[in-house]
């Protein structure tokens, strides 16, 4: 093999090689970021329903005494 066809080589290599980091790499894989982002703002929807509902609950209306004359 001459330098040429090694070089030729190597480059093909490298180029099958970034494809496969593209597909395991979040910002490239359309399905995998998806589903992260979807369970990210399910977790985030429930966390945030959740702490809603407990702060009502932890501070309910009290009724204000009102002193009669």
């Amino acid at each position: 093999m001459d330098q040429q066809e090694l070089d030729n080589v190597k480059q093909q290599e490298y180029q099958e090689e970034i494809k496969k980091k593209e597909c395991r790499d979040y910002k490239f894989n359309w399905v995998s970021s998806s589903r992260y982002l979807f369970y990210l703002l399910t977790a985030c929807f429930f966390l945030m329903t959740w702490g809603g509902c407990y702060r009502l609950y932890t501070k309910r209306f009290e009724k204000p005494k009102v002193q009669i004359q």
